[in-house]
């Protein structure tokens, strides 16, 4: 059985789900793809029983509602440490992160890390497509969750990344509380104050070329929040001791 499972959380991303399913096959054949479909109503989860129907590396979990990608990603996670894999990653659905890459990722977990980060902001990273204001929201953000948490992760936001599952079983996914995108920053934070190893991988990130963006002010936000807060409990924490 293949060590490796891709999980790809799909909501509307009918113009984009077979692209990258085919992509992740081509990149690292013997990797199996796991679609998590929160019930697209563009017929993106249809789109993928198709896909897994004439694939047996593809398969699709199917949930009954979108309450974000944290919860998305969990499932998908939680399913794969069931079926016995060795490394589980995540990775967009709309093309943005490159498959190839995945290769020099998964080496670089298999040398011992617990979590390599495809990241846009260490040196050989880079960022197409972007306008102006969105690449500055990102900088500052990053820049932002890095200060208030103490964290080296130069990309905490990230989205394509590779686990070792033994590390995500031992830390427990149950603690994980976010349901949006600031549940990649918790899980990577999680891991590096545990004493996990994260090293970063440089890729170029390139802006959708279909579909719409989920990125929204709300995302941003509730990033915002959870992060400051993370932060200033850690700090209490750290002083009463």
């Amino acid at each position: 059985m293949p060590n490796v499972v891709v999980v790809v959380p799909t909501y509307n991303e009918i113009e984009n789900i077979a692209a990258i399913v085919g992509r992740l096959r081509q990149a690292v054949p013997r990797a199996h793809v796991l679609v998590v479909d929160d019930s697209s109503p563009d017929g993106t989860g249809e789109r993928a029983d198709e896909l897994a129907s004439a694939d047996p590396g593809v398969s699709v979990l199917h949930r009954p509602k979108k309450d974000g990608l944290g919860m998305a990603y969990l499932a998908g996670f939680t399913l794969a440490l069931e079926r016995g894999y060795d490394y589980i990653v995540e990775i967009d659905a709309d093309g943005s992160h490159d498959p190839s890459d995945l290769p020099a990722m998964i080496k670089l977990a298999k040398a011992g890390n617990d979590l390599v980060i495809g990241s846009r902001w260490v040196d050989g990273g880079s960022v197409k497509n972007w306008p102006w204001f969105r690449h500055s929201v990102s900088r500052a953000g990053n820049a932002y969750a890095r200060a208030i948490l103490g964290s080296g992760i130069r990309d905490l936001t990230a989205g394509y990344r590779v686990f070792r599952a033994s590390a995500l079983r031992e830390l427990g996914l149950e603690g994980v509380s976010s349901q949006g995108y600031c549940f990649q920053v918790e899980l990577a934070w999680n891991l590096e104050r545990a004493g996990y190893r994260v090293v970063e991988h440089p890729i170029t990130f390139v802006e959708r070329s279909t579909g719409r963006s989920k990125m929204h002010a709300g995302i941003v936000a509730e990033a915002l929040l959870r992060v400051t807060g993370w932060g200033l409990s850690a700090t209490l924490k750290s002083v009463r001791r």
